[in-house]
């Protein structure tokens, strides 16, 4: 296995700091001695989760995202203030796209315990899954649900069809994995 060196950092000349992210700009040197500019941003964490009340599959109501212009529909979902765990911001999200709380789960249970790196050459950040199962006599404001899929093959296989977000639809392969099996 060819083993790669890290590349060494010569010069930041751009440090941009805001609350939901940062933009770093680089001089590094790579391992074949070539020198780069290079940019980056940092965001804050993410966390998915994955909402199941009943063998069903809740979806909040579609958001509209300007990256790619249009309306999507995602599991809830949001960023993780530093000030809170992974866990909390799960928590957090849930109060704020479906109207529940912690005493309204079964269970909160994550899918991995070290964020999951979604790092391209100008993008980093980690990504925590979670799978909320709600109480079943818990009522949902219809008015905060978009869409219910079963969690049966079919159900999936028509939620796949609508759900464009990789993050989501990653948080869903795992959720298959490791409860499917």
């Amino acid at each position: 296995m060819n083993k790669q060196t890290p590349w060494r950092t010569l010069e930041l000349f751009l440090e941009l700091n805001t609350p939901w992210l940062s933009l770093i700009g680089e001089k590094l040197e790579n391992n074949r001695q070539e020198i780069l500019d290079y940019w980056r941003v940092e965001k804050v964490d993410s966390v998915v989760i994955i909402a199941i009340q009943n063998n069903q599959l809740i979806l909040p109501n579609s958001s509209y995202r300007p990256g790619v212009k249009q309306v999507t529909l995602d599991f809830p979902g949001g960023r993780v203030n530093p000030s809170l765990s992974p866990k909390n911001a799960a928590l957090e999200t849930l109060r704020r796209e479906l109207g529940i709380n912690e005493f309204d789960l079964v269970s909160l249970n994550p899918l991995n315990q070290v964020g999951w790196a979604i790092n391209s050459s100008f993008s980093n950040q980690k990504l925590y899954g979670f799978v909320a199962e709600i109480s079943p006599q818990i009522i949902i404001n219809s008015k905060q649900i978009e869409k219910i899929y079963p969690t049966t093959l079919e159900g999936i296989n028509n939620l796949l069809k609508d759900l464009k977000c990789l993050q989501c639809r990653a948080v869903l392969q795992e959720w298959l994995l490791q409860y499917t099996n």
